[in-house]
């Protein structure tokens, strides 16, 4: 079974990757509160960081940049930097986050189908 360390995956899954890895990575790239949110919300077109958190419902700009950093870092979203003042900053998906919206539409599916269920149910 696949590991994941503090630091990421043990070097012997790494060496060996088993479909469970491959599951575990994926789930590990999109493990974040706002993760899907941005992603989706990114589908659009390029977004400026305030636009991001305005649409998030005004997140705070500590866990915004955390979560844009960790997408960043995992090559899922492009940061550019305009030389302006004040400094104009812009996200859009990489060909890699834009690989992961069909995903999401199967979640959505997913969901479409079974939050009628009795365990979404009021009581």
């Amino acid at each position: 079974m696949a590991k994941i360390c503090p630091k990421g995956f043990h070097k012997e899954d790494l060496e060996n990757p088993t479909p469970i890895f491959h599951l575990l990575y994926t789930q590990n790239i999109m493990t974040g509160r706002w993760k899907l949110m941005i992603l989706d919300y990114l589908t659009d077109g390029d977004k400026r960081f305030s636009d991001i958190q305005r649409h998030l419902g005004g997140l705070s700009q500590g866990s915004l940049t955390k979560q844009l950093k960790e997408m960043e870092h995992d090559q899922l979203i492009n940061r550019c930097v305009y030389p302006e003042v004040p400094p104009r900053v812009e996200y859009s998906l990489t060909d890699k986050g834009r690989d992961l919206l069909p995903i999401l539409e199967l979640m959505v599916a997913y969901g479409e189908k079974y939050t009628n269920t009795k365990l979404f149910k009021k009581k």
